[in-house]
């Protein structure tokens, strides 16, 4: 029983003349066609043999018994089909004459095809704009851009985008080819049966290997941040982590965490901290805290409590890190105004910006690739809450 061979296959159909070549140059190898598929050629592998490849191209009914019949007749035996293609080999000392002697009727044969790729351009343009369009409807009105690309909230989107874009570009080059190769067809310049194969065959499964990886690695995003992404309760003291502690600003011994008013799957979200991931920002966290002092009691009667919230991010790129701010201050505080942030000066943070108003106190820190977001609620002033972001800030940053 002859052995079967698979070979990675050229990927453009419509390179009529670089198939026929590599047929050809794979059977000098002592390898002949059986069938084409995707991604591989089946070959069975014999005796090294000089053989003539040619492709028939059909308007989509198949080839028939008859035409296979005249074929061989003249010397070309049916080898196999795909899609529009079909392919007949020849010994080549047996000199069979061509499948077309005339170039300009081999070229009508093209014109189903040249309609089919021409109509698939459309298509995936239409569907190109129309991406384009819904991307647009999503990101314009978007005023956090940088942070859903941080967060890789997009990521889906991103996904859709590369595949169709590469289709798009794939698809076009298919029609601008055939298109060309009909035109020279109808002026008399037949199709090269010799034409060299190997540059190209590299260079589009290299292209194609990096868009797998790309898109594979993109579609793996959600499931790693679903697998990475979790809630606990927050622990006594945190000395490791990189989130202010509620605990630290208030720096009472009587401070206690407030009791829990909601607790859902084991955690008590009312003083909870949440970690998560994505390609841009592989370490997040998010925080939230409420706390007491028993026995303080304030100027209406009530007793004393205080809240913390927090956001933090470790960036891959510190460029993002000012925009990221920016947007932060869009999504926490998108009712205050802009002129209440004071950016300030201090000597072991990029970036410092401030807001207080009555009780609220945030910060906004960034060093090296790390931001921090720390809106606090109490009595504790500015520069305590400075002073434990700086502390923290550090742990993360590089």
């Amino acid at each position: 029983m002859a052995k079967t061979i698979y070979k990675l296959r050229p990927s453009d159909n419509w390179r009529i003349g670089e198939h026929e070549s590599w047929f050809a140059d794979m059977a000098a190898q002592g390898l002949f066609l059986k069938k084409m598929g995707i991604p591989f050629a089946k070959f069975v592998k014999g005796e090294p043999k000089k053989m003539r490849y040619r492709i028939e191209v059909n308007s989509g009914d198949g080839i028939t018994p008859e035409q296979k019949q005249m074929y061989a007749e003249s010397g070309w035996e049916y080898v196999t089909s795909y899609n529009l293609f079909h392919v007949f080999s020849s010994p080549e000392e047996l000199q069979a004459s061509e499948l077309h002697t005339d170039p300009a009727e081999q070229a009508f044969t093209l014109e189903a095809l040249d309609n089919k790729f021409t109509f698939n351009t459309i298509i995936m343009i239409t569907s190109m704009l129309v991406l384009i369009g819904l991307q647009a409807a999503i990101w314009i009105p978007e005023e956090t851009p940088t942070l859903a690309f941080v967060e890789a909230t997009t990521i889906n989107q991103l996904i859709l985008t590369i595949v169709l874009l590469y289709s798009t570009y794939v698809t076009l080059q298919a029609a601008i080819s055939i298109r060309k190769l009909r035109r020279n067809l109808i002026e008399g310049k037949p199709i090269d049966h010799h034409a060299p194969w190997k540059k190209r065959f590299r260079n589009q499964h290299i292209i194609g290997l990096l868009y797998t990886i790309i898109a594979a690695l993109a579609a793996s995003v959600p499931f790693i941040q679903l697998v990475k992404t979790d809630t606990q309760t927050l622990p006594e003291t945190s000395p490791d982590l990189p989130i202010v502690r509620l605990a630290d600003i208030e720096n009472s011994p009587d401070y206690i965490p407030e009791e829990p008013t909601y607790f859902s799957d084991g955690v008590d979200w009312g003083n909870r901290y949440s970690f998560n991931w994505s390609p841009i920002a592989p370490l997040q966290y998010e925080t939230s805290e409420h706390g007491l002092i028993p026995g303080e009691i304030q100027k209406y009667g009530e007793e004393y409590s205080s809240s913390l919230d927090t956001e933090v991010y470790q960036l891959q790129f510190p460029s993002l890190a000012e925009d990221l701010i920016s947007d932060l201050i869009k999504k926490n505080h998108f009712r205050a105004n802009k002129n209440d942030f004071i950016r300030t000066e201090h000597p072991e943070l990029d970036i410092l910006i401030t807001y207080e108003e009555f009780k609220t106190k945030i910060v906004f820190a960034h060093k090296d690739n790390a931001v921090m977001y720390a809106a606090y609620y109490g009595n504790a002033n500015t520069a305590v809450l400075i002073e434990n972001t700086v502390e923290k800030i550090k742990l993360i940053s590089e």
